[in-house]
């Protein structure tokens, strides 16, 4: 007598259910038991309702689909560590060196400068960069003069403007520059030290700037 009611446990086969289940590592249909459970049907089908053909391929088709994604999720993420782990050893190279960034915190160090760019937009007839005390207070002004479109380097010897010089520290860097008879403020990007890099949960990296902190590798403009 042919079985008619499609049951899989009738015949002694496991349940979709309880192959998923039985797996506690991957809870994913295997290709061994996809063709088990496919061959088990077409044995136990009703000779006078016989799976269509489009049916039958609709089947194979969503499987192979499935197998395909699950193949191509397991290749970008091993793609992805790889490129975490070179980004890793070409972030150890930044290590020891200088890097530009819109910071604006100049790190004197004894008997040290800074060095430092200013964004200017549009050509001005007076460009001057201010270094500022922790407190506020005023300590050099840098005259860049007239100066196109472009950007504008400036260097920092870490005398005050009365000559003196300035004590080892963080200091605040900012520039304006002339247009017409309007002052306008412009954007700086100084030179910093790279000390140690990390390397975030997001894949994304960290610099650690000596005497300013972390720094998200995407702000740094230049790496000298």
């Amino acid at each position: 007598m042919i079985n008619t009611d499609n049951s899989f446990e009738s015949v002694g086969f496991r349940s979709l259910r309880e192959l998923q289940s039985q797996n506690s590592k991957s809870a994913e249909l295997g290709q061994e038991d996809f063709l088990e459970l496919m061959t088990t049907q077409l044995q136990n089908q009703d000779p006078f309702k016989p799976m269509e053909n489009g049916d039958f391929l609709a089947q194979i088709a969503q499987f192979s689909t499935v197998s395909g994604i699950q193949e191509l999720q397991g290749s970008f993420e091993r793609l992805s560590q790889s490129l975490v782990s070179n980004q890793a050893l070409q972030a150890a190279g930044l290590v020891g060196r200088s890097v530009l960034a819109p910071t604006g915190i100049a790190a004197l160090e004894q008997d040290g400068g800074v060095k430092g760019v200013v964004q200017v937009p549009a050509s001005s007839n007076e460009v001057q960069v201010t270094i500022h005390a922790a407190s506020g207070e005023t300590i050099r002004r840098l005259q860049l003069g007239s100066q196109p479109a472009g950007n504008a380097q400036f260097q920092w010897d870490g005398l005050k403007d009365d000559g003196t010089r300035a004590a080892p520290g963080t200091y605040f860097v900012a520039a304006n520059g002339q247009y017409e008879d309007k002052q306008v403020a412009l954007d700086t990007l100084v030179s910093s030290t790279v000390e140690s890099v990390t390397l975030g949960g997001d894949g994304g990296l960290l610099l650690d700037l000596r005497g300013v902190g972390q720094l998200d590798f995407k702000e740094v403009r230049q790496i000298l």
